[in-house]
This record gives structure tokens, sequence and C-alpha cells, in this order.
């Protein structure tokens, strides 16, 4: 500990973690490690060399350890949550899971609202997310699906864990489906560019309330389609400048909610594409549609392998926070800390690769510990 011992040697046990990588590979850089205490907000960062494993010497409590090595566009990711240190070692052997870095990556999502200042109150209708093309070649949002994994809210309760804590073998996906459409072609993103996508309103919020955001602008998309989502507190009708091809198209709602539902404090947010079928075909086959455990609310359900990027928000003011995607998904979590405040996470620049290949590069560990932050204003904000 760098800033001094401020626990006795004698009341701290040694925490071994343990990485075990794919059948075949060898890494040859030092891997990230993170250790936060559950209960006490702590964190400690680490870094594990080729002979994967690292000791710490930590106090009392219940920890979640994620490990993360990126090393070219191959990204490898494990965590385990309740680790429990209490007067005994531990060894924790962690098995990585192997993903491809994305060409599109979610950039930035901001979902917590803000304050109507100067009126008094709280405003929400101006959720957005916002994509970035982080590959060298142009890549087309057409047919690009999206949506928000149960259960919406980090610690909830969540009826799809295993008794051993486990995430089931899919992504059950809360309410609707929704996709940029288009014929493969209509949608083109360069390399290094960004496309807006209004959940709610895609309308100049920040005309009657400063602290929010424009979402009127020319190639913003919008989820805006009155037969599932009536509510026009949250779904106004689009900007002056929104075209109507910009419009998201519902695929499937298993939902009762009239307006798109993406958490205020913690959403799990992934973008993703149909491989082998026809999205629509899909979601009719048997089986997709499930009923989520004691309760009459359906969902759709999706493979993990689908997935092109997904970011975990955990709520900051709760100690109860739980998973929702997989480490093949996003191994760590961004926080919120507080709801109405105009802030927003946003995904951080990777500064070495984006000044050698001369556009913008962002970070894509497939770990959100390290590749995003919570900024204290929107991207958009002007």
């Amino acid at each position: 500990m760098k800033f001094g011992e401020p626990y006795p040697k004698e009341s701290l046990s040694c925490l071994l973690v343990k990485a075990v990588y794919p059948d075949g590979f060898q890494p040859v850089g030092a891997a990230s490690i993170t250790i936060e205490n559950v209960l006490g907000g702590v964190g400690y960062e680490l870094s594990m060399g080729k002979e994967a494993s690292t000791a710490v010497l930590l106090p009392d409590g219940i920890y979640r350890v994620s490990v993360s090595y990126r090393e070219g566009m191959d990204v490898f990711n494990g965590n385990q949550d309740h680790v429990v240190i209490n007067g005994q070692d531990v060894e924790l052997e962690l098995t990585l899971l192997h993903a491809r870095a994305g060409a599109l990556v979610i950039k930035e999502i901001y979902c917590g609202g803000c304050a109507k200042t100067p009126a008094e109150g709280t405003y929400q209708s101006d959720q957005y997310v916002m994509i970035h093309n982080n590959s060298p070649v142009v890549t087309y949002l057409d047919g690009l699906c999206m949506g928000s994994i149960a259960p919406y809210n980090s610690n909830a309760n969540n009826p799809w864990l295993a008794q051993d804590g486990s995430l089931p073998g899919f992504l059950p996906i809360n309410d609707a489906i929704v996709m940029v459409p288009g014929d493969g072609d209509d949608f083109p993103l360069q390399p290094g560019e960004d496309a807006v996508i209004a959940l709610r309103g895609a309308i100049d919020h920040s005309a009657q309330y400063p602290l929010s955001v424009n979402l009127n602008k020319p190639d913003y998309f919008v989820c805006y389609n009155t037969t599932y989502f009536p509510n026009q507190n949250y779904h106004p009708a689009p900007g002056n400048l929104i075209r109507e091809d910009h419009y998201l198209e519902v695929v499937i709602k298993t939902g009762q909610s009239n307006a798109y539902t993406l958490s205020l404090n913690s959403p799990a947010f992934v973008i993703f594409r149909a491989e082998g079928v026809d999205i629509h075909d899909y979601v009719q086959q048997e089986g997709v549609v499930r009923q989520t455990p004691g309760s009459t609310i359906y969902v759709s359900t999706i493979p993990y392998e689908w997935v092109v990027d997904g970011v975990e928000v955990f709520n900051g003011s709760s100690s109860s926070n739980r998973k929702r995607l997989p480490a093949s998904i996003d191994a760590g979590y961004v926080s919120l800390s507080e709801t109405f405040l105009a802030h927003s996470l946003v995904r951080r620049t990777d500064d070495t690769a984006t000044a050698e290949n001369g556009y913008e590069v962002l970070l894509d560990s497939n770990n959100s510990n390290t590749d995003l932050y919570e900024s204290e204003t929107q991207l958009l904000h002007e």
C-alpha cells in the first residue's frame, strides 16, 4: 500500500488470485485486477504478470474481484462476486472468457435525468445512448438491435439467477427490443464517428431545461412509436430535424409499459445483431419469449454471442448490486452515484490508439471498471 499500512499485519489475510486463460493461450503482458470491498466501497487496482497469479493482503470483508486482459483485438475477462475474507487466506481461481473487441461500442449512456433548474423538480424524458465506430472501416447501423437486461435495476431481486448465483445462459431483455431500420447500407458510420439514439423525446430539451440536452439534430435516431409507447410525456412528437426513416423499429414488445423504460440509476444495456436468422423470425420461435420466474412479466431472450457491446451500470447508492451481464460481455461495471444531477456514463478515449490511427479510438476491454467513468455532464450538453 503506497500510502502506508493502515491495518496491522496480523489483521490481514492473503487473497491469491489465479487467472485461467483458454487452452493454448499464453499472455505476453500484464492483466489488470480490480478488487472492491462491496460494503465499504474501497477499491484496489493491481496487475498480474505472465505467471497469471497475484497475492494481496486484505482486511476482512466481502469483495468483488475482476481480471481483465487485452491483446490486440482479443479480450479476456473474468469476475467473482461475494468473495469473503474472514480471518483466513483465500485462493480464488478465475476462468477468463475470451471475446473479440467489437467495431461498435457504447460510448455514452445518459439515463439519470437532471434538475429542472431554474424551475423546481426533476426531469427524465431526455434519456439517450451514443454508439461509436471504434474500427478503421465503415460500419453500418442497419439492423442493429438494442435492449435493457432484466432486472431493470442492479440492486433489485434477480429471479434469473441460479441458487449458486450464476447467470442464465441467455440474456433476458426487458419490455422491448428496438432496432435501427434500413436495408443494410442505409446508415453508414465512418471510423471514429458517433450515432445518437434518443430513447425518449427527440426534441430540444435544453430549451426549457438548461441542464438537459438538445436531441433534435439531423441524423439522430429516436425511439418513437405511438402504438407501443403512447406516453407523450416521455415520447413527444420528434423535432423538425428528425427524419422518419430514423425512427427505431419495435421488433417485439413483451411488457406493459407505455414508454420505453431504461433504469434511471443502474441499467444493463446491450447492442446486438441476430446471427443466422432474421430477428423477426427469431422472436417468434418457441422458447424465445419466457415468463419471469415468480412473475407475470414476460421477456425476450437472446444468446450471449449476439452481443456487439454491453455496459453494466451499478447503483452507486446501494451495496446490494448484482451482475446481470456475464464476463464475456462486461466483466465489471460503472457506477452512477446519484440521479437527476445531469451526470452521464462515458467511455474513455485511448489516447495512444487515437494518435496512431488518426481517428478517435475508445477503450474497449469489455470491463466497464476501466473503460467508462461517471461524467459530471452529458457529452451533448451545450
